[in-house]
């Protein structure tokens, strides 16, 4: 199925990599679980709290190291799948599933003083949306897919600026200043417009962008990197990307690939919109039922009893 069928498995999950995802799922457990009972005010995590962690886990595997790794080289429309659950889905899974005592150790871990302003929302969407759209400049992710250092530390990057551009939505922290309701509405809008320019080149581009999903030569280049053995059999034996593309030709294919990002980006947040939507109704129905001095529906206040 989607060709995966001529890959060992070795390529497919890459053993080693499974192996440190499950060891941190480990960690994870034993550090909110025996580990919480040892440390002073620090609450255990909950059921969901695991559960939302461990599913994160398994989706940033799948989509760095899993099938969905190996299938992003060779179409891109599963290229952009994998960033979107690298990037849109993960982070906010793994971020939701660390409980208050955690992110506390980690804040006092880090110089959060002097790194404070990277988390202010107008520039961590500047900073991710604006990496991610440089990405997929066919100059520059040709470059990066090329080089296998360079694609590793940018994904980093990547990945660090999507949790700091999701911390201004889920910021778990009473004690740390919140953005307002109307400012996160604000915010969600700017991170759906400023990917809009990078998907819309995507889109509709008249020809392929991509030496990687296009050239032969350069897509078994690419392959170095997430196959055992020598990529250049690769070649000898499907001919090239094509052989795999179930679509009419590089072009379509690419044209799903950004249509797909558009399509799940803004499925996730028109999800968060109406999650923050409610969170801030919530907030002001509860200060209105506390107010001890309510307002009549004429407009007077009510006298207080006595």
């Amino acid at each position: 199925m989607l060709g995966l069928q001529y890959f060992s498995f070795n390529d497919l999950w890459s053993p080693f990599i499974l192996a440190l995802f499950l060891l941190i799922a480990a960690v994870y457990l034993f550090v909110v679980g025996p580990l919480s009972e040892r440390v002073t005010d620090a609450e255990p995590a909950t059921a969901a709290q695991k559960i939302m962690f461990i599913i994160g886990l398994a989706v940033f595997y799948l989509a760095q190291a899993g099938p969905f790794n190996l299938l992003g080289h060779v179409m891109f429309s599963f290229h952009m799948v994998s960033m979107a659950l690298s990037y849109l889905v993960a982070p906010p899974l793994l971020m939701k599933g660390l409980p208050l005592w955690v992110w506390r150790k980690i804040i006092q871990w880090l110089p959060a003083r002097q790194l404070s302003f990277l988390a202010h929302p107008i520039v961590a969407a500047l900073l991710f949306n604006g990496l991610f759209s440089l990405y997929h400049l066919p100059v520059v992710h040709d470059y990066v897919m090329l080089n296998f250092t360079v694609h590793r530390l940018y994904y980093l990057v990547l990945f660090i600026t999507s949790m700091l551009m999701w911390w201004t939505l889920l910021n778990p922290l009473p004690e740390a200043r919140q953005a307002s309701g109307l400012s996160k509405i604000g915010f969600i809008f700017l991170n759906m417009v400023l990917l809009t320019p990078a998907c819309g080149l995507i889109i509709f581009a008249s020809e392929p962008l991509y030496a990687t999903y296009s050239n032969p030569a350069v897509w078994a280049e690419a392959m170095r990197y997430c196959v055992s053995g020598d990529s250049s059999a690769l070649l000898r034996t499907f001919g090239g990307p094509g052989f795999f593309n179930f679509l009419s030709s590089a072009k379509e294919d690419q044209q799903v690939g950004g249509i797909l990002m558009k399509f799940i980006q803004e499925g996730i947040f028109v999800s968060m919109l109406a999650y923050v939507f409610f969170q801030w109704y919530r907030k002001e129905k509860c200060e209105d039922d506390d107010d001890p001095y309510p307002v009549e529906r004429s407009g007077g206040p009510l006298n207080p009893a006595k």
